[in-house]
This record gives structure tokens, sequence and C-alpha cells, in this order.
């Protein structure tokens, strides 16, 4: 107990003094990925007083993903199909503006979202959806450097490859394979570190009423790429180590039938094994894309990054084995991107259970002693937390959201199984309130169906796996989750999943945006909602927090989420405290 004291006594002594400007300089506010604000100017006693400060419209809607930057009193945001702004944080007045000139023969995967930049000293960095790094000038918007990182897989997917009986094959098709970059990238020891997406090969069907996802499909047919993550040198541009995420030896890995967390996964590794000579390169087309901003713990320069799931998605007859390292947290060297150790979640994975949601460091105890954590919210609905330097489970959470039939084969009569493809947390980031040790989870219920269905080529049959929501109730789940034993504190449900992530700050307020237009703050002790703001489109992004001349503000965008079906819009909002 007197080490838990002394750990949170010095931890508020650190942050406890506020400065007259505090910055958000980073996507997760530090390299640790926390998103923990230590100010408390706005705080549980007076939130109902926050009010609109300002309110910017970029003119570009579409789904809006970006975390701000907040550096030297400019803000800085990506938007859609990678344009960027920078904005006077305190008054919402444009400085400049960067107009992409995207690549319009290029596929896009997952559409035109991008999660944030990154900046260091007068330069700017953002990874785009047609696979490029852009350096600019951080006081112009001027383009110092511009270089493409992968080759186009293009769109190869397409609904003529379903079956005849297929019910999808009457719907329009909104994506597929199709390399890219979404998230955001971070900058450490002159190093400018990104990943590439869209190699997961699934086609993405929409729902023709109101053009959210309705399905997505894995194909059989030996199509994709190994997804990676790479550094590079941010004044040329040039490439200084890759990381593939396809391991080139040993991708069938240890082939158990349970999870290292020994969760059962119904494999049939007897099939896998005797089919590992019949495909022999399964590898190449490995999938395992990087959607996650890395987390980096400078004392041992060691780099935390979550990869995707295997190719083809959800359809694993020609793909046996683990398929290494798909689906896991991993550890590289951050100065040379060598493997330290990883971590798969969900070895051969059928279900979409990509490791999408940012790793987050922070330190726990084990045995009266502290020790070095690093924490990932999955789609599966637990919270993993690791021994950092070695990778060992410490533990994991309770469930934060309802679970059937994990690990279910699909059926040709469909398998309702939750958490599914959409999670658990998907790709949003958590936040820790480092002084009460509390980690908060934004997350989805949504009951997937998984539907097995053959196909008739000739003499052959082709078989292949639909996912598309079940005429089952959905909603949101924000957990509060004690990082010491893993047991949820609170939890608050909210009307639509939630996707976009959370804020957490020194005034023990949690902030979380929802799909209806809602920007929400609880008491992060109780989860009781406080303060809420509507906005005209869905709030699908995670806040900041920075401090101006004393004052402190809360910034979000609100853009909407496609995919979810959540209003598309095109606003970033900041709040301060009505001075009245």
């Amino acid at each position: 107990m007197k080490i838990i004291i002394l750990l949170i006594t010095i931890t508020f002594l650190i942050g406890g003094c506020q400065k007259q400007d505090v910055e958000w300089a980073t996507y997760g506010n530090d390299l640790n990925n926390q998103r923990y604000a230590r100010l408390d100017q706005i705080n549980v006693n007076n939130i109902g007083q926050l009010k609109l400060a300002w309110q910017y419209r970029t003119g570009i809607r579409g789904t809006f993903q970006a975390t701000p930057i907040m550096k030297d009193g400019v803000m800085f945001v990506s938007l859609p199909f990678n344009h960027v702004i920078a904005i006077n944080a305190k008054t919402g007045k444009e400085l400049w503006r960067y107009e992409h000139d995207r690549n319009k023969e290029w596929g896009m995967c997952c559409g035109p979202a991008n999660r944030g930049v990154a900046i260091h000293d007068q330069q700017l960095f953002m990874g785009t959806v047609d696979a490029r790094l852009i350096s600019l000038n951080i006081k112009t918007g001027q383009k110092l450097w511009d270089i493409n990182i992968a080759d186009n897989l293009g769109v190869t997917e397409s609904i003529d490859q379903l079956a005849i009986d297929d019910p999808n094959r009457q719907k329009k098709m909104s994506g597929g394979t199709g390399v890219g970059i979404n998230m955001a990238p971070i900058v450490y020891e002159n190093k400018v570190i990104i990943g590439i997406t869209g190699v997961g090969y699934g086609l993405h069907i929409d729902n023709t009423e109101d053009q959210s996802l309705n399905a997505v499909v894995g194909i059989n047919n030996g199509f994709g790429r190994s997804g990676f993550l790479a550094a590079y040198d941010i004044y040329s541009g040039q490439q200084i180590w890759q990381f593939n995420t396809i391991a080139e030896i040993g991708w069938e890995g240890e082939m158990s039938n349970y999870t290292k967390d020994g969760e059962v996964l119904n494999r049939d590794l007897m099939y896998e094994k005797e089919s590992l000579a019949t495909y022999p390169d399964a590898a190449k087309f490995g999938g395992g894309s990087a959607w996650t901003t890395p987390a980096i713990d400078k004392d041992t320069h060691t780099l935390f990054f979550g990869t995707g799931n295997p190719s083809p998605q959800m359809s694993g007859e020609t793909r046996p084995g683990d398929n290494l390292y798909t689906v896991s947290l991993l550890a590289l060297d951050a100065n040379t991107g060598k493997l330290k150790w990883h971590y798969q979640q969900v070895p051969h994975d059928l279900w979409g259970y990509d490791v999408a949601s940012p790793p987050v460091l922070f330190h726990t105890i084990v045995d009266n002693k502290i020790v070095p954590a690093v924490g990932q919210a999955g789609k599966t609905g637990w919270l993993y937390i690791h021994h950092r330097n070695t990778g060992e489970l410490i533990l994991k959470s309770d469930a934060f959201v309802p679970q059937k039939n994990m690990f279910a084969e699909a059926t040709e009569a469909g398998t309702i199984i939750y958490p599914g493809i959409l999670g658990g947390s998907n790709w949003s980031p958590v936040s820790i309130n480092v002084d009460r040790h509390i980690a908060f989870v934004s997350a989805i219920h949504a009951p997937i169906k998984y539907t097995l269905h053959e196909k008739y080529i000739g003499e052959n049959t082709q078989r292949y796996v639909s996912s598309e929501p079940a005429d089952e109730d959905q909603w949101g789940i924000l957990s509060a989750i004690d990082l010491s034993t893993g047991k949820i504190l609170w939890q608050h449900d909210t009307e639509d999943p939630l996707v976009g992530g959370t804020l957490a700050t020194q005034g023990n307020l949690v902030f979380v945006g929802e799909g209806n237009g809602s920007f929400n703050a609880l008491n992060a002790l109780t989860g009781e909602l406080l303060w809420t703001h509507k906005t005209n489109a869905g709030v699908n992004a995670p806040a900041i927090s920075y401090m101006i001349d004393g004052k402190q503000y809360i910034a979000v965008v609100a853009g909407g989420n496609k995919i979810l079906g959540y209003k598309q819009g095109d606003f970033i909002n900041v709040y301060a405290l009505d001075e009245k």
C-alpha cells in the first residue's frame, strides 16, 4: 500500500504544477500514449460552465478521426483525404492550409480518414490514404518532401466473386484491398515512424439505405501482401528500417488450439498441418495491417504497436497455421526495427480481431514491486496488460463488453458472435488517469453474424465467410478499469456503439464523443454524466486538452463515421469555461 501511495504522490508532484501554456504535441500527448492532460482548471465542480469557445468548419465532409496537435499556440489538424490546416489555437483563425493532391487511381480500403500528424522542430509529418509520407514546413504548410512508401495493390475484390445466391451480391461494393496509411506517425530520435494498412484482403459492402458498412467478406483466392511498420529519416525521407508484420520464417507458429491466455479456438489442427504443404506461399499474401500509432519507452528504446488480421480475411483454408505476426502486440527496437517480443492475441484469426487500439504505457504493481507495463484494449473485449520488458501477460481485465460464442466457427445458417469484427474496442485510443491508476475504454456492443458460403467453380468448391450485423440491439459502453486488478470500476452505456476514444484530465474528468453528435464529460471516479454538448455530426474522434495564457481548452473534431452510419460533417469544436 505504501508503494502505491508513493507512486501516486510522485506522479502528483510532477504533474501538479500547471504552466501558463501546456501543449498537446504528439498523438497520445506523450510517447506513452496515455492521453492524460495534467490540467484541472476545468473540473468536476465547474464542468457545467463549459461553453463552445470557437468552431472551425473545414469544408471537407467525411469520416473525421484526427487527433489535433497543439504546439506554440498553433493547432494542426489533418482532414479527410489528407488536407492539413494550421489554426490559431486560441481564436480559431486559419493560418495556412495544405491541399493534398491525392492519386485518385489509388484504391482506398477504408475511406478517407486520417488519424493525425506528427511534428518535430520546423517539420510536420503525415501519412496518406495513397501510401505516401509527406513532410511540410510547420510555419507555411509548404511541402518539404513527398515519398511513396508502398506499391499500389489496387482494389481487386468484386461483387462477382460472391455466390449467385448470396444476398450481398445485389448490393454496392465500397472498398477492399488498397494499401494506404491511417495512423498518425510518431517521431523518435530523428526518425518518423509509420505503417501501412489495407492489406487484410476483404470485400466491403454497403447498406443500401444509409450507405453504412453492411458486410465484410473474406474470399480465398491467393491475393494480398504483408503489412509493415517502417522508420524514415526526418530530413531526407530515406528509409532507415522496415519491419514486416508477417514472419518470413515460421509464420505457422506453435499451432495450438488455445490462445496464450487459455481461450479455446476450435481449430481443426489436423487439417491445418496437412495443408501446410499445399499452401507453401501463404505468408506472401499474409496481411497484418499496421493500424495503431506506436507507443515508445524512451528508457529502453522499445516501440510497441499492434497488427491487423491475416489475409484472406475470416477465411482460413488457404493460410494454415498461426499466421504470425498478425493480430499481435509487438515490441521492436525503435532504433533498428528488430523484434524484441510478440504476443499474439488470436492465432489463425477468423473473426477480424485486429489489434487496433493503440498500446499505452504505464507502471503497475506486481508482487509489491513497481513494474513497467504496456496495455492494449482488444477487439476481443479484454484489456491486456503485459510486462513491458518481456511481453509476459500480467493480467487480463474483466470483459468490458458482453461476450457470446467467442471463437466459434461460421456456419451456413449464420453464427452470431459478440464481440465481432467491429469490436470490443476498435481503433479508439484508451486514456489513463495516471494519478488514479484508471484506464478509460470506449467500446462497441454489436452482435455479428458470420455466414459460411459456397461458390462452385467447375468441379471445385470455393468457400468464403461474410460478417454482417445481426438483427439485435447495439450500443456503446464506456468502462473505467482498475489497472492494478483489471476490475471494472464503473460503466456508462450510450445509445450508439462508441468509436473515437477518450480523454482523461487531472480535473477527474473523462471526455468521450458519440455518433449521435453528443460530446460528453463524465466524472472519472463515478461515471456520472456531468455535461453534454451537441454537434450536427458524429463526434467520433478523441479529444485533447491544452492551456494558453493560463486558460484551459478542450478540442475535438466532429465529422461522423461512414462505416457505422454516423452523420458526417466538418467541425472542429474548441471549448473553455464561460468567463461571464
